[in-house]
């Protein structure tokens, strides 16, 4: 087999054996392209360029990928992580597979990333008074007033509101199952305005002549499908510029406000780590250094000695 073969063979392990959504995977497949069009401009005089052997996967040539994204295409440092970590992960699938003994790309290091704070809205940007009720509203309306309560209110993914389906929401309960990335099932809590409106939501769906069953998709398009993520995005994009958020207007600002006002509020970061749906809890810890620099911040501005 040659190397575009076992290529394919990982992206196929990664859809039916891990379970990664096709997005994900997408993510992977663009990143191991990006380095075979570099191993064959690098062997253009080379008569089998264009069928590279499984030993052009070399520590030597990821080092040259690398250098190539950085210095001659000018990469951020974030992208260059985004591939390098694809190419880490064929290495350590290889190995696993018994295929080869050492990961070409294990001693090649990540480049650093610029620590940046993530964007967020303010406990008071969010608060109830800011979306008052609404006479007679469309269904696109309360279809963003949902996924606020959704991503706000219970830290999902807009991903993961793409695909809930009517079954996992528990309105007595007050729960929602969420299937996370690699299909990992999560239990979290829903809002009081979100079980106010899920009932209207619904009807209002079966008016529009859409009927809900228990494993249909709750944000349902006309062709029966569930609603592009673009879509989505701009249900809240609309929906924070309504409201009159001049910055970046996105679900995965919502996310990060979601765990920032937890932590604030003193939630303990083991429990904003499940709610989110993070394997590791490093990625959850990003949202500590945000409310520090956040008290920093206040401090300097307030305190007389600062």
């Amino acid at each position: 087999m040659n190397l575009s073969e076992h290529i394919e063979q990982f992206l196929q392990y990664l859809a039916e054996r891990r379970r990664f959504s096709p997005r994900t995977v997408d993510t992977y497949k663009k990143s191991l392209a990006k380095f075979m069009e570099h191993l064959r401009a690098s062997n253009s005089s080379n008569d089998n360029a264009a069928n590279l052997e499984l030993s052009a996967f070399a520590e030597m040539n990821v080092k040259s990928f690398v250098w190539d994204m950085k210095m001659k295409q000018k990469l951020a440092p974030t992208s260059i992580c985004e591939h390098l970590a694809a190419l880490k992960s064929f290495g350590k699938y290889l190995v696993k597979s018994k295929i080869i003994e050492k990961n070409p790309s294990e001693n090649v290091p990540m480049p650093k990333r610029p620590k940046r704070l993530v964007n967020i809205l303010g406990q008071k940007d969010l608060a109830e008074e800011k979306f008052p009720e609404i006479e007679n509203p469309t269904l696109q309306q309360v279809r963003a007033r949902i996924l606020l309560e959704l991503i706000y209110g219970s830290g999902l993914r807009i991903s993961e509101c793409q695909m809930l389906t009517w079954d996992r929401i528990d309105a007595n309960a007050k729960l929602v199952r969420v299937l996370g990335k690699g299909n990992k099932e999560r239990i979290v809590p829903l809002t009081e305005s979100f079980i106010d409106r899920i009932s209207n939501f619904k009807q209002m769906e079966v008016e529009a002549g859409h009927l809900p069953t228990a494993t249909g998709y709750v944000f349902l398009s006309e062709d029966g499908k569930p609603f592009g993520l673009r879509t989505l995005r701009d249900d809240i994009k609309k929906l924070l510029r309504e409201i009159g958020w001049e910055g970046k207007a996105s679900p995965h600002v919502l996310r990060h406000s979601f765990a920032t006002h937890l932590l604030e509020n003193g939630a303990e970061i083991m429990s904003v780590k499940e709610m989110l749906g993070h394997s590791s809890i490093s990625t959850t810890q990003v949202y500590t250094h945000v409310n520090a620099e956040r008290l920093r911040a206040a401090f300097k501005k307030t305190h007389p000695r600062a």
